[in-house]
């Protein structure tokens, strides 16, 4: 263990300590080297020997600067695995910062066996947070308020408690939690170790810090300039409901090589992959939870184009350096200005220029002049492309290959077969080209479904209705463009993700064809349950396909796919899992 820090403040400054020089367990230190991770942060220098010496610290530090690995490496340093019992609470003030924290330290206890972390947050089902205490989770990240609604609730129990966090503690004072802060840690035993990181130190921290912390070792870090001046910095105003199809539309019409898509979590992560896999895009998908191997593998298509879009967490695109990238979209707006820094920091590099896009919902404009302010620099609004846009990109690129493939020549075939056309029909030979393109763009003309689909949200889109009993029915209408008619018959299997887990078709789609090895004209029709859904799949599965359908995820879940045994009918035989036996376990207030 390092010695004792001295007990005066610290003001850190840059180092040429390495993270191997930290004192870290060997478990910690090699998921943090998986994830990119070699230099630590001023923060991370100064806060992560002092914690794993067993002082309490107080930290002044923004988001951005690399706190949560300066106590979260720290805070997993210190639970037992052994012991199925709380050993660790964080407190964030949002549910979004909650999520962030947890989905990091999952990513940085990749390697301890049985450590488990929960996120409890309110906006959120008490049920799942209460089964994951039941199994004996021993981190708990969450917001004041749904901490203490477990707590009264006696379905969190603080008496194994040995570290505690206060993340952005000032934010937390102003947001009204004072009380709910303050009973937290009065709960919680009298011998256990307590970080507290704030923006600011306010007399209302400082009056925190003094009532709760035992000779704190004092740090503070200073802001780090945050111009980022080769990057051209853009936002559209898009419902979230609409998101999943502007980002298509947006991928479809840049010029980029590569484009990075930023998600808040890592479930989000994998159902936007899955709906850019879905749609034609070479795409993949990378969070905390990927192993190191198959992140290297996606990291290497990226360098070298045989990937074009990468979807990923912050945690897991730390450390990625890609001249190929020339386009960041933040599917989520970053809940710190920081964050927003960092990620749009991974285009315009190496004296080349970039394009960052930043979705921002009608209720986010509060957060978009917070990142102004921070960068310094107003970011202009721009319109999503439309599927019209779509289409005229398409058929620019096509024509501009014309010149290349007359040079070519063998058109002699083409030539005759569009002359006799032109004799045989009277049409115009300006009207056939035209008709030629809309037929290489895929452009079915106005009404398609094609055009719809990618306006609307597939759950509400034309032939993807919720019917009666709570499925949602997805058929060959709702497909991307391209996509061919579904077979009319086929093997149906069943998934382990139904509309209860947030489970969307098109993710499903991208998680089958793109883990299977699969076409959109190998699946037929889908209907979602609320705990489960049922596919047609008329091709053949390899076990490797069936194994690597089983294992990807969707809305953050295994599908671990099963052939359905089931009946067709409505009826069920008892027990079994069908769309009637599903049904038949619900309250008749939900049928």
């Amino acid at each position: 263990m390092p010695a004792p820090m001295p007990d005066h403040a610290l003001r850190t400054s840059e180092t040429e300590v390495d993270l191997v020089d930290l004192g870290l367990p060997e478990p910690l230190l090699r998921a943090v080297l998986d994830l990119g991770f070699t230099r630590p942060t001023p923060i991370q220098s100064a806060a992560i020997p002092a914690l794993l010496a067993g002082r309490d610290i107080t930290g002044v530090a923004q988001t951005g600067t690399g706190k949560t690995a300066a106590f979260g490496l720290p805070l997993l340093a210190a639970v037992d695995a052994s012991v199925g019992a709380v050993q660790a609470v964080v407190l964030t003030p949002t549910r979004e910062l909650a999520m962030q924290v947890a989905e990091a330290l999952e990513s940085f206890a990749k390697h301890l066996s049985g450590v488990e972390v929960v996120a409890v947050y309110g906006g959120a089902p008490f049920l799942p947070q209460l089964r994951a205490l039941a199994r004996g989770a021993q981190v708990v990240v969450g917001t004041p308020g749904r901490v203490i609604d477990h707590l009264d609730r006696r379905t969190l129990r603080l008496d194994a408690v040995r570290f505690m966090v206060l993340d952005e503690g000032d934010e937390m004072l102003r947001m009204g939690f004072a009380e709910d802060v303050d009973k937290i840690l009065s709960m919680a035993p009298a011998k256990r170790q307590v970080a507290l990181f704030s923006a600011t130190m306010p007399p209302a921290i400082v009056r925190v810090a003094t009532a709760h912390l035992t000779d704190p070792v004092q740090i503070a870090v200073t802001r780090q300039a945050s111009t980022v001046t080769s990057v051209r910095q853009t936002y559209a105003v898009v419902p979230f409901r609409h998101k999943i199809g502007a980002l298509a539309r947006v991928l479809a019409t840049s010029d980029a090589d590569a484009a990075i898509v930023f998600t808040r979590t890592r479930g989000a992560a994998e159902e936007v992959g899955n709906a850019m896999i879905a749609r034609g895009l070479s795409a993949a998908t990378i969070s905390g939870d990927v192993a190191q191997k198959d992140r290297e593998k996606i990291v290497e298509r990226l360098r070298g184009g045989t990937l074009d879009v990468l979807v990923a967490t912050d945690v897991a695109a730390s450390g990625l350096d890609l001249d190929r990238v020339g386009l960041v979209v933040n599917f989520d707006v970053p809940t710190e200005p920081e964050a927003y820094v960092h990620r749009i920091g991974r285009t315009g590099r190496a004296g080349r220029t970039g394009e960052a896009l930043t979705f921002v919902t009608p209720a986010e404009q509060g957060r978009l002049r917070a990142i102004e302010r921070t960068t310094r620099q107003r970011l202009e609004e721009i319109t999503v492309p439309s599927p019209a846009d779509v289409s005229a990109h398409k058929v620019r690129a096509l024509l501009g290959k014309v010149a290349e493939r007359q040079q070519a020549d063998r058109l002699d075939m083409y030539r005759t077969a569009v002359a006799t056309f032109l004799t045989d029909t009277g049409t115009d030979a300006a009207e056939l080209a035209a008709v030629l393109a809309a037929l290489a763009v895929g452009d079915a003309g106005p009404g398609a479904a094609t055009e719809e689909i990618e306006q609307t949200p597939l759950q509400t889109a034309r032939g993807a209705d919720r019917t009666a009993d709570g499925r949602v029915t997805f058929t060959a209408d709702d497909r991307p463009a391209g996509r061919a008619p579904r077979r009319a018959s086929g093997t149906r299997y069943r998934v382990a993700v139904g509309h209860t887990h947030g489970a969307r078709p098109e993710a499903i789609v991208g998680a089958i064809t793109g883990e299977g090895g699969l076409t959109g004209k190998d699946l037929g029709k889908i209907d979602i349950f609320p705990s489960f859904s049922l596919i047609e799949i008329s091709a053949d599965l390899s076990p490797e396909a069936f194994r690597r359908i089983g294992s990807a995820r969707v809305a953050g879940r295994p599908l671990r796919i099963t052939v359905d045994t089931g009946p067709r009918g409505a009826g069920a035989r008892p027990g079994h899992p069908s769309s009637a036996h599903e049904m038949s376990r619900r309250p008749a207030a939900h049928r």
